[in-house]
């Protein structure tokens, strides 16, 4: 990218369980700024939903975004931040959003037991979905309830174990890094996304969300979007 290029396009990578559509109130802010935005679903393998792996959903995220014009962004929240960041050397930015982190900073994560396939859509609970929302209001609420969907256990078992890569590997990166953390998150803890921006060299942003989906759901969202566009906009 030439110093006068500024980026034009961004890809949008969804968490686990979620869909491009927890993207809607970026997208509307990023394309207001001129910037042309994909958000898609990530499929599963062709086998269903319990065969899928985490190198599935990397391999498409790696198409999705060599397919767009640069200068391009890379932009993913939790599952699909750890996306975005084993697709880095792709982009010429990268935006990380309360992300799963690589190893090693991944053996801090808190310890959990993922079954073959996470029954998040069959055990949705509206209440449930407010709580984990506490920064967003009912009509977003109800619109994420509506949506969540079931996830590959074997995906969230290699995340939560830690993506193995040479620490040569992960310091290389060229493009620019923006890592935001929820001031209070209790998948990905503030410190541990502190700690990874850290070691990567990223720009670090603590946004005032006592969620981990709140920088995108929140009542705030399109506030913390705009910024995240300010800052695309000067690289």
């Amino acid at each position: 990218m030439t110093p006068r290029a500024c980026i034009r396009h961004a890809l949008l990578i969804h968490g686990a369980g979620a869909g491009g559509w927890e993207w809607n109130l970026w997208q509307d802010v990023l394309r207001s700024r001129g910037l042309g935005t994909v958000a898609p679903d990530l499929r599963p393998a062709p086998e269903g939903l319990a065969a899928t792996t985490l190198d599935h959903y990397r391999r498409q995220v790696r198409a999705e975004l060599d397919a767009l014009p640069r200068p391009r962004a890379v932009i993913g929240a939790s599952l699909g931040g750890l996306l975005a960041w084993l697709c880095a050397d792709l982009a010429d930015a990268v935006v990380l959003i309360n992300p799963v982190p690589p190893a090693p900073w991944a053996a801090r994560l808190p310890a959990r037991d993922w079954p073959q396939v996470v029954p998040w859509r069959r055990d949705a609970r509206l209440a449930s979905t407010r709580r984990a929302m506490d920064d967003a209001d009912e009509a977003a609420a109800l619109y994420a309830f509506r949506r969540w969907r079931d996830e590959s256990g074997a995906v969230l078992r290699e995340a939560y174990a830690g993506v193995e890569a040479a620490a040569a590997d992960v310091l290389a990166v060229e493009a620019p890094v923006l890592c935001i953390a929820s001031q209070r998150d209790d998948d990905v803890a503030p410190e541990l996304s502190a700690q990874f921006a850290a070691a990567i060299g990223a720009t670090l942003l603590t946004w005032p969300s006592p969620s981990h989906v709140g920088p995108l759901l929140g009542r705030d969202a399109a506030r913390l979007a705009a910024q995240a566009a300010d800052w695309l906009s000067a690289r």
